[in-house]
């Protein structure tokens, strides 16, 4: 009751200051611990490092990417599952013999690359190679791209362009 009385007649004219920013942080927390856990079976997915809420498993990626998924592969295994930007999984496999095995059984799952506003616009709604999903139409218009683009005629016709290009870049 003193507290009411005291906010009432403004004797604490920094608390509502203070309480002010916290509020999204304490509704964040509180949203987390009021969520329902999914009724749902969940497929197993390989062994991850723990991550951090928001930014997942970036933190442990340092510089050096390549060493840092060595140390993790090292402590977690050869296949890993790990969080990047907080909810966006990615698999990792560190052996040579089971990429193989992975990119055999499951290349359309890895090569596919989920949209986004920002492919889509430049391609015309995923139109072109570059950002087109994994299916029917990419493989035809990766078809008419190698045929009509890299072909041995074309390549040449164009090798004096590219030549240009390497002589001013150094």
């Amino acid at each position: 009751m003193a507290l009411i009385d005291a906010l009432a007649f403004g004797q604490w004219p920094l608390l509502p200051t203070l309480l002010l920013p916290a509020l999204p942080v304490l509704l964040f927390f509180l949203a987390l611990a009021l969520r329902k856990p999914s009724t749902t079976k969940r497929r197993s997915s390989p062994p991850s490092p723990p991550g951090l809420p928001l930014i997942g498993n970036l933190h442990q990626l340092g510089l050096l990417t390549h060493r840092s998924l060595h140390t993790l592969a090292r402590d977690h295994g050869p296949v890993m599952l790990l969080w990047l930007a907080g909810r966006v999984p990615a698999v990792v496999v560190s052996t040579p013999g089971l990429a193989l095995e992975v990119m055999r059984a499951r290349d359309a799952d890895c090569c596919s690359r989920p949209g986004s506003p920002g492919p889509r616009r430049l391609s015309y709604g995923f139109k072109n190679v570059a950002f087109a999903p994994y299916d029917d139409y990419w493989r035809e218009m990766r078809k008419l791209f190698v045929v009509e683009m890299l072909r041995t005629k074309r390549v040449q016709s164009i090798w004096h362009a590219r030549e240009t290009q390497v002589r001013r870049t150094c």
